[in-house]
This record gives structure tokens, sequence and C-alpha cells, in this order.
């Protein structure tokens, strides 16, 4: 199986680039990683709505050039919908049991996701109602994948 993890902005915390950079390693005994990260636009302060979306379409665009046609996309968004551990690992493992081999997650930025990657978006997943930093997410979305796998393969895990 083929992960790629596309998002907007980069990592400028170490901490965090640490983080991403341990959970990719242990991600490489199970599927093939790849993050892709693209260009985010700035946000002023009290952007209005329609400076807002066009802010978001910009960074779609930037987005749509790494979606394949035949891969699966799951869009983290605040009103996904919530699985546990448990049901994460059972949609990856069903995926490839359906054919799937490469799965996209996308993260957008600080604004969301624009209306073109939502449209492509074949499953809406969110972690929960309140807001993470979206460099943040990354962390958690890589522990979770790599959870997903090790539940997978029937290996310990903390619960």
């Amino acid at each position: 199986m083929k992960i790629t993890l596309i998002t907007v902005g980069k990592i400028k915390e170490k901490y965090l680039r640490d983080a991403i950079a341990e959970y990719s390693k242990r991600l490489s005994r199970y599927c093939k990683l790849e993050v892709v990260e693209v260009a985010d636009e700035k946000t002023p302060d009290n952007a209005s709505e329609t400076v807002e979306n066009a802010i978001r379409e910009k960074e779609a665009e930037r987005i749509l050039k790494y979606i394949k046609e035949d891969a699966y996309i799951i869009t983290l968004e605040i009103n996904g919908r919530q699985l546990s551990s448990e049901e994460m690992a059972e949609k990856i493992e069903k995926l490839g049991i359906q054919g799937i081999s490469h799965i996209i997650f996308i993260i957008g930025g600080s604004i969301g996701l624009g209306k073109a990657v939502l449209d492509k978006s074949d499953f809406a997943l969110s972690f929960s109602k309140m807001t993470f930093p979206h460099q943040l997410m990354r962390v958690i979305l890589l522990e979770q994948v790599y959870r997903s796998y090790r539940i997978i393969h029937g290996e310990p895990y903390h619960k």
C-alpha cells in the first residue's frame, strides 16, 4: 500500500519534524509513505469570506496537482466522520482488500480546504470537534496510520 500525505505549509518546529521523521521510519515496515508539502497562502487578519475562499482555491490548485486518479482520497475535515483507532485500521485494511493500492490523506491550511479538493474526497475524516494546528495534525495522523497497521498485523499497541 502507498500512503501519501498532502499538506499545506511547511513544518518549522524541529520537534514536529522529528516526530514526523520517527513515524515515517516506523511506517516504512508497512507501507510506502510519501509526504508532499504545498505552499500556503498568507491569510490577513480579519480576512473577508471572499478573501478566504480565494486563498482556499489557490491552495486547492496546488493540492490537486498531486492527486492521482486511482487513489482513494481522505480529507481531514472538522465535520468529517470520527473513527476509533480500530475503525481506522479496519477502513485501511478493507480498502486494501478492495484493491485500492494508494490512499491519499489531505490536511488543509489554517482556514481549511477548498471546494475543488473537498469535491474529490472519497471520505471526510475528523479527529475531533476541536481545532488543532495543521502542523500538529500531521504527527497525529501519522501516529494513527502507524497504529492502524499495528492493529491490522495483530501487533501490540497502547490502548
